[in-house]
C-alpha cells in the first residue's frame, strides 16, 4: 500500500465509523491458531494491539487468557468494552503500560498500522522474558469473475488508487507472507527476541452477495472513496456475484509470525 502519512492515519481510524458492521462481518480467527497462541504464552496475561471491536480478544478470553486491549480509536474501543473486553485507548507505540508486564503481545489484523521500529521496542518493553509476540493476518482472494469486476470498477471509478480490495489469493498470500518475514526480521534485529516462526491455518467461508458487500464496507480502501464511488463499486461487484449465482466461497489462510522475548 502506498499512501501518504495523512491518508494512512485516515485509513487507520476508518474502521470506527463502521464498528458494529465490522464486528458483525469480520471473521473470527481459526481455533487451531488461537489454541496454539494460548499454548505458546507462558502465562495468562495478554495485551492485544489494535484490538478493534474485540473479535480476537474475545476468542483469547474464551481460551482462558486475561486480555487487555490497546486501541487508539475511541469508537472501536467503546464497542469492545460493550462486549466485555477491557480496553485502554492509545496507539500501542505511545501506550504507557505503567510498569505492567505481560506474557504475550498479540496483534490480529493490526500490526501493519504500527510503526515498524517503535513497535518492536514497545513489545520488548512490556513482555516478560520468555513471553511471546504473535501477529496474525487473514489472507483471502475473490474468485476471478469478482476480482475482474473489482479491477474494471476501480479503473473507471478511482483509477488513481493503488490500494484496492479485489486481489487474487496468490497475490495476497505472497504479499502477506513477505510481510510476516519482514516483521520477524524487525523483531530479531532488536536483539531482544529469538526463534521467529511462521504459523498457518487454511479455511473457507461462504458469502451471499449481501454478506460480501456488507464486509466490503468495512475494508480500509473504501475510506479513500467518495460516497458515489462506493455505491458504484458495490453495485458493480454485487452484479458480478449475482451473475455467478448470488454467492461464492472465499478461500482463506491465516498467517502468523511468532517471536520469543529473550
Amino acid at each position: 500500500m502506498t499512501v501518504d502519512k495523512e491518508a494512512a492515519e485516515r485509513l487507520a481510524i476508518s474502521f470506527g465509523a463502521e464498528a458494529a458492521r465490522y464486528d458483525r462481518t469480520r471473521p473470527p480467527y481459526p481455533q487451531e491458531l488461537v489454541d496454539r497462541l494460548a499454548a505458546a504464552s507462558p502465562g495468562p496475561r495478554v495485551v492485544e494491539v489494535g484490538c478493534g471491536t474485540g473479535v480476537l480478544s474475545r476468542q483469547l478470553r474464551a481460551a482462558g487468557l486475561d486480555v487487555l486491549g490497546v486501541e487508539h480509536d475511541e469508537r472501536m474501543a467503546g464497542f469492545a468494552r460493550g462486549t466485555g473486553v477491557a480496553v485502554e485507548v492509545a496507539k500501542f507505540e505511545a501506550w504507557d503500560p505503567a510498569g505492567r508486564e505481560f506474557d504475550a503481545v498479540v496483534a490480529g489484523q493490526s500490526w501493519h498500522w504500527v510503526d515498524p521500529e517503535a513497535g518492536p521496542r514497545q513489545a520488548a518493553r512490556v513482555l516478560r522474558p520468555g513471553g511471546v509476540f504473535v501477529a496474525l493476518w487473514h489472507v483471502f482472494g475473490t474468485p476471478e469473475p469478482i476480482a475482474d469486476a473489482f479491477a474494471e470498477a476501480y479503473d473507471e471509478v478511482a483509477p488513481h488508487l493503488t490500494h484496492r480490495v479485489g486481489h487474487s489469493y496468490d497475490e495476497a498470500f505472497e504479499a502477506y507472507q513477505a510481510g510476516c518475514v519482514r516483521t520477524g526480521e524487525a523483531f530479531l534485529a532488536t536483539g531482544a527476541f529469538s526463534k521467529a516462526e511462521q504459523w498457518r491455518a487454511r479455511w473457507e467461508r461462504a458469502f451471499t452477495t449481501a454478506e460480501y458487500l456488507d464486509l466490503m464496507r468495512t475494508m480500509s480502501p473504501m475510506a479513500l472513496l467518495g460516497a458515489e464511488q462506493v455505491t458504484e463499486l458495490l453495485d458493480r461487484v454485487g452484479r458480478a456475484i449475482d451473475v455467478i449465482g448470488g454467492g461464492f466461497t472465499m478461500r482463506y489462510s491465516t498467517l502468523a509470525v511468532a517471536v520469543t522475548r529473550v
